[in-house]
């Protein structure tokens, strides 16, 4: 929210109203897509609602101001077919690799685009996700399997700059235009980036992860994770979302590559046996 309101920063708040809102907003949904600017609203409504609490703020500008897109609930799973589509329009450029980390990571896309050096221990193979920049305040550890290691191995580093995607201030900026030409290259369309996290579990669950694992690799503190329970079994489920991830990417990788899938019995998978072998039969 501090960046994406930024330019209101300097203005008093009693001199915020609706119009300036309203203009900023069209200008985060232009960049960043209507889905954005929707949070930010929510953010910045919730925000003076919390000034007016504390008298700081006598009116919430926000309010009477349309949400750039209705809200709508999302079940979109990409196809295998789809899947290789869009992994092949990518580049070797920062929407590219996001685009692919989206997907071997399965982790939010504020996330994989404000992602910063200091976050990446590429010596441990892990993505260590501070509690201030995840939705539920809690720190996240996502290991980083070969294909997601190789891609920020190989990922420039602007001099003086300490994230690893965009230029100037903040993480990658103009979502929209990246998307909207990455999807005339792939032809499928139809889909958001935060489908991608959907694809990701949904394609654990069916090559043989447990449940437990997948809402562990996602850090959703819910079912199995909730409560106490979650937070002593963090460290435990960290080899088995290293497993899980490692047998996503050689599944995303066989799909690219038109392998044929079978399943197998993996030895020593942590509770149970189910696996993914990858074939390279074609």
């Amino acid at each position: 929210m501090r960046v994406v309101w930024k330019p209101l920063h300097r203005t008093p708040l009693h001199a915020i109203d609706r119009k300036q809102v309203a203009a900023r907003l069209a200008e985060i949904a232009r960049d960043a897509g209507p889905y954005a600017a929707n949070r930010a609203r929510a953010a910045l409504s919730a925000h003076f609602a919390w000034l007016i609490g504390t008298g700081a703020a006598d009116m919430n500008p926000v309010v009477g101001v349309p949400k750039p897109a209705p809200e709508e609930r999302r079940a979109r799973i990409l196809t295998e077919d789809e899947i290789k589509a869009v992994l092949g329009a990518c580049r070797d450029d920062d929407f590219g690799r996001i685009v692919r980390l989206l997907l071997l990571t399965g982790q939010r896309r504020d996330e994989v685009a404000g992602m910063a050096w200091a976050e990446i221990d590429l010596v441990g193979a892990v993505w260590k996700l501070p509690a201030e920049r995840v939705k539920n305040g809690l720190p996240h550890d996502v290991p980083l399997s070969g294909a997601a290691l190789g891609l920020l191995t190989k990922a420039p580093r602007l001099e003086g700059r300490t994230l690893v995607f965009g230029q100037g201030e903040g993480g990658f900026q103009g979502f929209s235009r990246a998307k909207a030409a990455h999807d005339k290259r792939s032809g499928v369309t139809g889909w958001r980036l935060h489908d991608l996290r959907r694809t990701a579990a949904t394609g654990m669950n069916e090559i043989g992860v447990l449940p437990h694992v997948v809402e562990a690799v996602l850090n959703h503190i819910s079912g199995h994770r909730a409560g106490v329970a979650g937070i002593y079994n963090r460290a435990i489920y960290a080899t088995e979302k290293r497993i899980a991830l490692d047998m996503w990417a050689a599944h995303l990788s066989a799909i690219e590559r038109n392998a044929r899938l079978s399943r197998y019995v993996r030895p020593g998978f942590p509770e149970t046996d189910a696996g993914c072998d990858i074939s390279l039969k074609r």
